[in-house]
């Protein structure tokens, strides 16, 4: 029998995450996944995972878990304070957890998501190829509830892993890459020298769906509506308030506002660790 790790206390918002669900937009179901997966790939391979394993990604209050058997966990993504039944153990770090103590990864010290990986990575039931929480579909685990016990992998036994590694820092001002369109044309000029030159403010309604933006409105050269059309990772989506939104990993995968632009995904993983009031700026490629 392999580990399991029971839910002591579950936080805001905790998720199963691994690589995500990819080509199943045309059936309407979104690619999911780490919102910052470097966080995730750097984690696993500190424990020896694969790049893909699952971990469990927490939101600004983090998590705290008790595994039934000694197992070697990493804390990673935004900084937090980790302690082992109560004791300071090292983020960014692995950490040995002894069967029946409780790990606990607390609030954020700065950014949005915390990871916190497993050797031999969590085994929840795969739903598509994948073993992601999906908040838009309801596919995955469902987010974690105390008292849950999660399923771990067997840990992959391999010498001279390293024992830390930098981590990227959440950023103190996010810039988007930003290609212009498909919907561009529908925006004045005065719109796109706005949307390229003034700076945006991460909204209090951001989630894994989409980082939402205040800042000033955009203004449409062209009125009414678009019939519903294809959504992909890192478009922006303008609403009728004008205020551009991003979408996320678990985006709708169709929709019927212009999309001004697509954001590299490359930067995503710094969206996913931008907290509210972080300034934005979107730039040409």
């Amino acid at each position: 029998m392999t580990a399991k790790l029971t839910v002591v206390r579950s936080g805001a918002l905790t998720t199963v995450q691994d690589s995500g669900r990819r080509g199943h937009a045309h059936l309407g179901v979104p690619r999911s996944g780490a919102l910052d997966a470097p966080a995730m790939r750097l984690a696993n391979r500190l424990l020896g995972n694969a790049p893909e394993a699952a971990v469990l990604e927490t939101t600004l209050t983090g998590c705290a878990v008790r595994p039934d058997r000694t197992v070697t966990v990493v804390v990673g993504g935004a900084p937090c304070p980790v302690t082992v039944d109560g004791r300071p153990a090292p983020w960014g770090a692995p950490v040995r957890v002894p069967a029946g103590a409780v790990l606990d990864a607390g609030g954020v010290t700065a950014g949005v998501r915390s990871c916190l990986a497993v050797a031999g990575g969590i085994a929840a039931e795969p739903v598509l190829g994948s073993r992601s929480t999906d908040l838009l579909s309801g596919l995955g685990p469902s987010p974690l509830c105390e008292g849950d016990v999660l399923p771990l992998g067997v840990p992959v036994r391999q010498a001279a892993l390293p024992g830390a590694a930098p981590w990227p820092a959440p950023p103190a001002e996010l810039v988007l890459p930003l290609r212009l369109g498909p919907r561009a044309d529908w925006f004045t000029p005065a719109a796109l020298r706005t949307l390229t030159s003034a700076t945006y403010r991460v909204s209090p309604h951001s989630n894994r769906i989409g980082l939402r933006t205040e800042g000033p409105p955009l203004m449409r050269e062209t009125p009414g509506e678009l019939p519903s059309e294809g959504m992909v990772l890192g478009a922006v989506q303008v609403p009728p308030d004008g205020r551009p939104v991003v979408f996320l990993h678990d985006h709708p995968t169709t929709g019927g506002y212009p999309v001004i632009g697509v954001v590299t995904e490359t930067a995503l993983a710094a969206a996913a660790q931008a907290a509210v009031g972080t300034p934005v700026r979107f730039t040409r490629e």
